[in-house]
């Protein structure tokens, strides 16, 4: 067995044995810096990559009012942890691994209540809108 390998922040580092991902934290030569983010994955279709998105509030001075903003990161995703969609994660920047990544999963934290049914929800109106395109052009 590997020894496990500190990477700060008091996150417990995960079973590495027989992982050979040099991309991962834990097992490989990333070092992590920089600013970290809690979010939901809501794409892992990519090979060991996840988008992660946030949401959060931004007061617009003019209305005396707070409006919804949210952000989408692209992180590696270890063998280690392995991150579904659905999954809320703590990500941490490091140096870039790709064209579009420069974040990497270092914890799951747990599942996002009603996450299968907004995303039945959002595909069910995209279907009908087609439908309604194809209808029309008829």
């Amino acid at each position: 067995m590997k020894n496990k390998k500190n990477v700060g922040l008091g996150i417990t580092s995960p079973d590495s044995t027989g992982s050979t991902d040099k991309k991962s934290p834990f097992s490989g030569n990333i070092r992590l810096h920089g600013r970290n983010f809690i979010g939901t994955v809501i794409s892992a279709k990519m090979q060991k990559t996840a988008t992660i998105e946030w949401e959060r509030k931004v007061k617009v001075q003019k209305y005396e009012r707070y409006m919804k903003k949210r952000s989408r990161i692209k992180a590696h995703n270890p063998d280690e942890i392995k991150a579904k969609e659905g999954d809320v994660v703590r990500i941490i920047e490091t140096r870039p691994i790709s064209k579009t990544k420069n974040f990497v999963i270092v914890e799951k934290i747990g599942k996002e209540k009603g996450f299968t049914q907004r995303m039945e929800a959002i595909e069910a109106s995209k279907k009908k809108v087609r439908e309604e395109m194809e209808e029309k052009q008829e």
